[in-house]
């Protein structure tokens, strides 16, 4: 079989401080992000968002400790991962893939090459499937491996979503159980999903498998984690106007206290790493939420990480995957739906959906040109002296 490699894909986060900014700019200047009509609008929006939320962002950082925890997380489970490979008898070499930051999956391809790995399999750390996350991975690469004719000779296969798999829900269940045994009353404890959020037209009319997967993953983990406990799943870290899956996160907490809930327990469904979303999104923002609610008891399930069967789950699916038939980029049923990319509908007169969209596409374009020019200080509006 040759050399066997591992490409292990992620998100990425900022080191420090002082990599915010450009790491913000990296991920709003990917189109799977932020789906604009015109692909010359992409980098201009997104020095803008980055600019302007680089401050904020930056103090939300120093919380948790001046940088993102990710990077380190991922090289001890590639670690740990590799470790397991050759317990059960698979010489095999992990790479780490970032995104949208340090180390970029174009770095860790340049690696691959190197070490003149035969048979790769590509394994997203993202439990269930997003065209914004594994999606995006996903395109990158298969433009990476057109573009390079050398990477014809690597034998690869993808896994494309594993959240079905029960070593993952029995870690999941696990880690919930724990948690759960530490209260005083664990059957009446409210466990709360929150997953990270994607806008509601990436399912509607991107047709996104991901709502559909993560609904049916939490309710897998309940089942597996086998206890009469309510639960909930919402949707965290949305951002912009437009409308997100729902119900929020934000929302749904009030919600619950008004319901007379008093214990919560919440668990990071789409995440398998500390960062951002887990230190201060949900342990900061939405504790301090709770707690003003009325919700006396706040707790939170801790992310993957290394725990060892989660690890240990992840080496029998790259054995699995070496030994099956190649499944390649462009194969990946979540990639072959019909994904509709802006402009997509042809403009119309009146009251139609075509026409409201397009509406909308103009308006949100004219919103960015005046918040250009507000910045700036230059553009017509300030020739005509409106501004």
């Amino acid at each position: 079989m040759g050399r066997v490699g591992v490409l292990l894909l992620n998100l990425g986060g900022p080191d420090q401080l002082e990599d915010v900014r450009p790491f913000l700019f990296n991920l709003f200047s990917d189109p799977e992000i932020i789906r604009l009509p015109f692909t010359w609008l992409q980098k201009p929006l997104a020095w803008l968002i980055s600019t302007s939320r680089a401050k904020k962002s930056q103090e939300n950082y120093k919380l948790i400790g001046g940088g993102s925890p990710l990077r380190r997380i991922t090289e001890e489970q590639a670690q740990a991962l590799q470790s397991s490979l050759q317990n059960k008898g698979q010489d095999a070499r992990v790479y780490i893939g970032m995104r949208y930051w340090h180390p970029f999956t174009e770095e860790a391809i340049a690696r691959i090459k190197r070490d003149s790995i035969d048979r790769l399999v590509i394994l997203p750390l993202y439990p269930q499937f997003s065209i914004s996350t594994s999606g995006s991975s996903f395109r990158l690469l298969d433009k990476i491996w057109q573009e390079d004719p050398t990477l014809q000779e690597v034998d690869y296969t993808v896994i494309p979503s594993w959240y079905k798999r029960q070593g993952y829900l029995k870690a999941m269940a696990d880690l919930i159980a724990k948690e759960l045994d530490q209260c005083p009353n664990p059957n009446d404890v409210h466990i709360f999903f929150s997953a990270h959020g994607v806008p509601l037209s990436y399912v509607e009319e991107a047709g996104d498998p991901y709502q559909q997967e993560i609904e049916e993953c939490t309710e897998l983990i309940m089942r597996t984690l086998n206890r009469p406990n309510p639960y909930t799943l919402a949707y965290q870290s949305r951002v912009g106007p437009v409308e997100w899956l729902k119900p929020y996160t934000e929302e749904a907490i009030p919600e619950l206290a008004e319901q007379g809930v008093q214990n919560l327990l919440v668990v990071p469904i789409s995440f398998v790493s500390e960062h951002i979303e887990t230190l201060e999104e949900i342990d900061i923002e939405y504790r301090e939420l709770a707690e003003e609610s009325g919700i006396h008891h706040f707790q939170r399930v801790p992310a993957l990480n290394t725990h060892p069967v989660f690890i240990e789950d992840l080496a029998d699916m790259v054995l699995h995957a070496v030994d099956s038939p190649s499944l390649k980029l462009n194969e990946v049923p979540q990639m072959r739906k019909q994904v509709k990319m802006y402009p997509q509908e042809r403009w119309e007169w009146g009251l139609t959906t075509s026409a409201e969209v397009w509406n909308g596409r103009i308006a949100m374009i004219g919103f960015i040109a005046l918040i250009i020019e507000l910045i700036s200080g230059h553009g017509p509006l300030h020739l005509v002296g409106l501004l």
